[in-house]
C-alpha cells in the first residue's frame, strides 16, 4: 500500500493524527529531502528508514518502489512541506503505482495553496492552479494566456523573482487585483493585498523574504 502523506509547511503542529500514525507504522518512507523529513521524524519521536525520491532520482525509484510494494511492503511517500504531487514529486510514481495495481491511500493535511487561497480574500469559486510559472522560455506565452482565464489563479513564487513576476503580470495580463501570502504558519507570515501596481512599489521599497503564494483574480469572480 503506497501512502501520500501531508506533512507541514511550517508550522509542526499542523501535522494530523492520522499522519502520525501512517508514518509511524509504513516500512519505508520516500522523502524530496531526507534531512528535511528526518527533522520531522524526530520531532515527531519516531525512528524510520528515509529514502530520498525527488525530480532528480525518480525515474530509477519509481521501479524500486513498486517492487517493494508488490513485496508487500507499505510505503509513504512525503514532500519537503505540505502535500505530495501538488507541485511537488510524487504524481509519476502515484500513477506507477495505480497501474499495478497497487492501492494509493491519500492522507490529507496542509497545504499552501489551500491555506492561502483560504486567508486571502479573493474568490475561491473558481481556483486555476498554475504552480511556478517558466523562468524563461514560455513564460510571456503563459501570461498572455493567462489574461483571459477567469478562474483566480494561483502561482508559487520566490522572494527573489516575486517583483519581475507582478512586472511581468502587469505587462502581459494588464493591472490586476492580487494577494501575496508569504510564510504560511510560521513566525512572519503575512498576507499583502492590493494591485500589481500597488505591490510593485511596496516590493520595490521592501524586499519580501520566505515562500510565497501569488493570487491573481481572474476576469470575473
Amino acid at each position: 500500500m503506497l501512502y501520500v502523506v501531508a506533512t507541514p509547511i511550517g508550522n509542526l503542529e499542523d501535522i494530523t493524527l492520522r499522519a502520525v500514525r501512517i508514518l509511524g507504522e509504513v516500512d519505508f518512507i520516500f522523502a524530496e529531502d531526507t534531512r528535511v523529513t528526518k527533522k520531522l521524524l524526530n520531532h515527531l519521536g519516531l525512528e524510520k528508514i528515509v529514502y530520498r525520491y525527488d525530480e532528480n532520482v525518480k525515474h530509477h525509484q519509481i521501479p524500486n518502489i513498486i517492487n517493494m510494494l508488490e513485496n508487500g511492503n507499505t510505503i509513504a511517500v512525503v514532500t519537503d512541506a505540505g502535500t505530495p504531487c501538488i507541485s511537488d514529486p510524487g504524481w509519476e510514481l502515484v500513477d506507477a503505482a495505480h497501474n499495478e495495481g497497487i492501492k494509493v491511500v491519500p492522507i490529507p493535511g496542509p497545504s499552501a495553496m489551500v491555506a492561502a487561497a483560504s486567508a486571502a480574500g479573493i474568490s475561491t469559486r473558481r481556483l486555476a492552479m498554475e504552480g511556478f510559472l517558466p523562468k524563461k522560455k514560455g513564460r510571456q506565452t503563459l501570461l498572455k494566456k493567462l489574461a483571459l482565464e477567469e478562474r483566480t489563479i494561483i502561482i508559487y513564487e520566490s522572494p527573489y523573482r516575486i517583483e519581475k513576476t507582478l512586472r511581468d503580470i502587469e505587462t502581459f495580463m494588464g493591472v490586476r487585483e492580487v494577494v501575496i501570502v508569504r510564510e504560511i504558519t510560521k513566525m512572519y507570515e503575512e498576507i499583502l493585498r492590493g494591485t500589481t501596481t500597488e505591490l510593485i512599489e511596496k516590493i520595490s521599497k521592501n524586499p519580501l523574504k520566505g515562500e510565497i503564494v501569488l493570487l491573481v483574480k481572474g476576469l470575473e469572480d
